[in-house]
């Protein structure tokens, strides 16, 4: 009875059961193999992981409805795939997505080149003649281009203006062309929202500053919108701006903040990020604690570098091109061009990494579980300076980069997670009758009217099969399935009881 009474947890009457601090899983786990119990989650050793639970004790009976497994919010289940995207896309790519089947992709428009004789570099391709073409999802009249899947609508035939142009798909692999949504002196696109069934896109006036936006309430014409003008004055040198709107329909900004560092020196990036916040989205946004600081320590000094585009761009607001910095020690992390997207309240922002040393130069991202909270650090993939941006689209997650590598994750979730639940119907501390074993995993979705929020359902077993008992057990098995370096780490169970 001893050892019995050892392996039973404390009697209970709440209407669950939570396993999720350090002190839960040291005390709630019976047995272990193949994984490690530490700061709060258990993160599996190699490829397979076993884990069974003490059993968790009532004085009256209870019905078990359902389990819920929480993973770690760090998000490393990405993998490498081709350039997402229209062929001759340039430049920073923006992505947004209005619903299901409907993504758009903002660029440069680049001309189609071919390789050339050998020392003539690349040369245009032989004209060829548009053909009428036809597309599953697309209504309008559309015709083939030099590019591979990818057509022009008549949107797309309007001329260029010097800015940023706009391509969409149902199915983030055929591209129809729409034409300008920005124009020459706003060519500087760093991020775009969808507001009430209009497109907002940012751009900075000039590079590296002020976030400026416009309203489009028609993609398709091959026009850019209404031009808002000035959106974010920030009172600090850097922009490379993301912006996403909450579910209570605020407009949230992360931005560059270069005090701190000799921003030229490091990829134009910085350890110092703000975070400003408006109703609309359009003007009066006011600046919060910033969500990523991984400032150094201050010397008391100033230094000074150069911009190359303030004066050139804008010089009655820039009458000079030198900017003035703090000078830190020792050398900081270099953060940037910020992109953000929210799973289920759990917030990511996605950006350049310019690590110390090497400067070898990849994605990094952050999360937190609010907006309003400092951002931890996740990790970071890829190579090269990448510009990111993210979207959910096709029940998956892309990552986009100005790179030869993008990304693609099914989510934050790692494979495999398999479960069951027992029961002690008879109050003899012996568990009686078992759940099958059950793969569970979370899903994501898309919600109506907003592009950067993501529907998150959690990860959850039915056990409403089971008797009513006194006694309840769970057991996990955790298999790491990726070939990346992502594994399934979970952080919290939850065994729900009926009222």
């Amino acid at each position: 009875m001893l050892l019995a009474t050892l392996l039973f947890s404390s009697v209970a009457k709440a209407n669950e059961w939570a396993i999720e601090t350090a002190d839960d899983w040291a005390t709630s786990v019976e047995t272990v193999s193949g994984a490690t119990l530490a700061d709060g989650s258990v993160s599996p050793t190699g490829q397979f992981a076993r884990l069974s639970t003490i059993v968790h004790t009532s004085d009256q009976k209870l019905s078990a409805r359902s389990l819920r497994i929480e993973q770690s919010p760090i998000w490393q289940n990405w993998n490498p795939i081709e350039n997402l995207g229209p062929a001759n896309l340039a430049d920073a790519p923006v992505l947004l997505t209005v619903g299901p089947n409907d993504y758009w992709m903002f660029g440069r428009y680049r001309a189609a080149k071919t390789k050339g004789k050998k020392g003539q570099g690349k040369v245009p391709p032989q004209p060829i003649k548009p053909q009428p073409a036809t597309l599953e999802g697309f209504d309008v009249p559309l015709l083939t281009t030099p590019f591979p899947n990818q057509y022009d609508a008549p949107g797309g035939l309007q001329p260029g203006r010097g800015g940023y142009h706009a391509w969409q798909s149902r199915d983030m692999k055929h591209w129809v062309h729409h034409g300008p949504v920005t124009e020459g002196f706003s060519k500087w696109v760093t991020s775009a929202e969808w507001v009430d069934g209009k497109a907002y896109i940012y751009y900075d006036f000039p590079n590296d500053q002020d976030p400026h936006v416009y309203v489009d309430d028609d993609l398709f014409d091959g026009v850019p919108g209404k031009n808002m003008g000035l959106a974010v004055k920030d009172p600090s040198h850097g922009s490379d701006a993301g912006f996403i709107r909450d579910l209570e329909g605020n407009m949230h900004v992360i931005i560059e903040d270069w005090t701190p560092i000799s921003a030229n020196k490091r990829s134009w990036d910085s350890p110092l990020a703000g975070h400003a916040v408006s109703s609309n989205g359009i003007d009066d946004f006011r600046f919060m604690d910033p969500p990523v600081d991984h400032r150094t320590n201050p010397t008391g000094k100033i230094g000074k570098y150069k911009h190359p585009h303030w004066m050139k761009e804008d010089p009655e607001n820039y009458p000079t091109n030198v900017a003035e910095y703090d000078i830190h020690h020792p050398e900081q992390e270099a953060y940037g061009d910020w992109a953000a997207i929210c799973v289920g309240g759990q917030y990511y922002l996605f950006g350049d990494y310019d690590p110390v040393g090497g400067h070898q130069m990849s994605v990094g991202w952050f999360t937190a579980p609010s907006i309003n909270e400092p951002f931890t650090w996740c990790g970071n993939i890829g190579n090269g300076h990448p510009d990111p941006d993210i979207a959910f689209a096709e029940g998956r997650f892309y990552l986009a980069t100005q790179q030869s590598t993008d990304f693609v994750s099914p989510g934050p979730w790692v494979e495999t997670v398999e479960a069951r639940v027992g029961v002690d119907t008879n109050n003899d501390q012996v568990i009686d009758q078992w759940t099958d074993w059950d793969e569970v995993k979370e899903r994501y979705d898309y919600i109506p009217g907003f592009s950067k929020q993501i529907k998150r359902t959690p990860a959850t077993m039915d056990s409403s099969e089971l008797p009513a008992g006194f006694g309840f057990q769970v057991q996990l098995r955790l298999t790491d399935s990726t070939d990346n370096p992502s594994k399934p780490i979970i952080d919290r169970m939850t065994l729900v009881f009926a009222n």
